[in-house]
C-alpha cells in the first residue's frame, strides 16, 4: 500500500476541495508513492508524535492540524515546525494534514461534536458557497443517453436526496470541419447539420476533473463543446460547524456540566445565563467565534466552540451563550474517529491512534 492509497481513502471521507483558503492541508512532508509500514493517527505533529512513530515503525502520519501553516523559508531546526519537518525527513516520514477540508465535511469535526452531545437532527451551520457546479455540453441525440449515463456514474447529477438529476433540451448544432479534421457525423469542408441535446447536469466541484474526463472518453464528437459554471445553490453537506438539537430540553446550567463531562473539558468559559431552557444548540470544533451570528440566526440558545476573547462574550448580546470549551478539547475526538474509519477501509493494515498528548494548554 502506498501513501496515497491512504489519502485517497481520507479524500473520500473530506475532499481537499473544501478546505478553506487560507488553510494548508494535504500531503505535506514525503512522497506519495512510497511504500506505507504504518499509520499514526493524531491531532498534531509534534517532536514527540515524529518520535512515537520512529518507535512504532509508522512512516505516515495522519495529522488533522498541518505542522507547515505559512511558508518555510529556511530549514535550521530554530523552532519546533523545523525541528519536526526535518527530524521526519530524516526517518521517511511523510505528514498528511486533514484540518478544514474535514472541518467542512458532513460527517467530520462537527458532527463528532454533536454525537457526543447527542445532538439529533444535524445540519451544516454556515454553508460553503461555490461548492456546486453545471456542466453544460451538446451531443446528438442518439448518444445523449450513453454519455448522460456515464455522468452519472462519475457522480455528476446529485442534489441534496437526489441523484440522476438533468435537464435536456433539444435542438440543432451546425459545425464544418477544416481539412484537417476528421468529424464523426459528416464530411470535412461540408456544413453539417445534425440533432443535439444540450445537456445540463450538476455535480460537486471536487470531481470536476473526473467529470470532465468522463466527458472526454464518452463523448462521441472530436472537438467537445461544454462549458462549466459555479452556481449559487447550497449544498446541505459541506460548510462549517452544525445545529442539532437535544432528545429533551436541559437547564442552561445542567447543559454545560453534561458538556463539560462529554467533551472532557477542565472547564466551560461561558456568557452569562438567560433563563431558557436549552433545547437547540450549535457547535463548532476549534475557533468559533466568526459563528456566533450564525448560531443566533439558527435559533439556538448555545453555541459550544473555542478560543473566545473577552468581547466574543459580549457579542452574544443576551441572544445565547456562548460556551468556550477549549481548542483541543473541542476536536480531541476526531483523532480517534479517523482511526475508526480508515480502519474499516483498511482492514489488513495498522493504524495506530496516537497516545502522545499534544494539548498545549495546561491547568492548575
Amino acid at each position: 500500500m502506498l501513501v496515497q492509497d491512504v489519502i485517497n481513502h481520507l479524500h473520500d471521507l473530506a475532499p481537499l476541495a473544501y478546505a478553506e483558503d487560507f488553510d494548508n492541508v494535504g500531503l505535506l512532508v514525503g512522497d506519495k508513492n512510497q511504500s506505507v509500514s504504518g499509520v499514526l493517527v493524531t491531532l498534531d505533529t509534534l517532536e514527540a508524535v515524529v518520535d512515537e512513530a520512529i518507535e512504532k515503525e509508522c512512516n505516515l502520519i495522519v495529522s488533522f492540524h498541518p505542522i507547515i501553516y505559512k511558508g518555510l523559508k529556511k530549514l535550521t531546526g530554530k523552532n519546533y515546525v523545523e525541528r519536526v519537518v526535518i527530524k521526519a525527513i530524516q526517518h521517511n516520514i511523510a505528514i498528511f494534514a486533514i484540518h478544514t477540508a474535514l472541518d467542512n465535511a458532513f460527517q467530520g469535526v462537527n458532527a463528532i461534536i454533536c454525537d457526543q452531545l447527542n445532538l439529533k437532527n444535524k445540519q451544516i451551520l454556515m454553508h460553503q458557497r461555490g461548492t456546486i457546479k453545471k456542466l453544460t455540453t451538446y451531443v446528438p441525440k442518439a448518444n445523449a443517453d450513453t454519455l448522460r449515463q456515464s455522468l452519472f456514474n462519475a457522480g455528476a447529477g446529485n442534489i441534496g436526496n437526489y441523484d440522476n438529476c438533468s435537464f435536456n433540451t433539444e435542438g440543432v448544432g451546425t459545425f464544418k470541419g477544416n481539412e484537417d479534421s476528421n468529424p464523426v457525423i459528416g464530411q470535412s469542408g461540408q456544413l453539417q447539420e445534425e440533432e443535439e441535446i444540450q445537456l445540463n447536469i450538476t455535480f460537486q466541484k471536487h470531481l470536476e476533473s473526473k467529470i470532465l474526463k468522463t466527458l472526454f472518453e464518452a463523448h462521441p464528437y472530436e472537438e467537445v463543446a461544454f462549458e462549466v459554471t459555479t452556481l449559487d445553490n447550497t449544498n446541505q453537506h459541506i460548510g462549517m460547524g452544525m445545529v442539532g438539537e437535544l432528545e429533551n430540553s436541559q437547564s442552561e446550567s445542567d447543559f454545560l456540566k453534561f458538556v463539560k463531562d462529554r467533551m472532557n473539558a477542565s472547564s466551560v468559559r461561558h456568557s452569562k445565563f438567560l433563563n431558557k431552557p436549552v433545547k437547540k444548540v450549535a457547535v463548532l470544533g476549534g475557533s468559533g467565534s466568526f459563528a456566533i451570528g450564525a448560531a443566533k440566526a439558527a435559533g439556538a440558545e448555545v453555541l459550544v466552540t473555542a478560543d473566545l476573547k473577552y468581547h466574543d462574550f459580549f457579542s452574544a448580546e443576551n441572544d445565547i451563550i456562548v460556551a468556550d470549551i477549549g481548542h483541543y478539547e473541542s476536536e480531541q475526538f476526531t483523532k480517534t474517529f479517523l482511526v475508526d474509519y480508515l480502519s474499516k477501509k483498511i482492514t489488513n493494515f495498522a493504524i495506530i491512534l496516537s497516545n502522545t498528548n499534544t494539548n498545549p494548554v495546561k491547568y492548575l
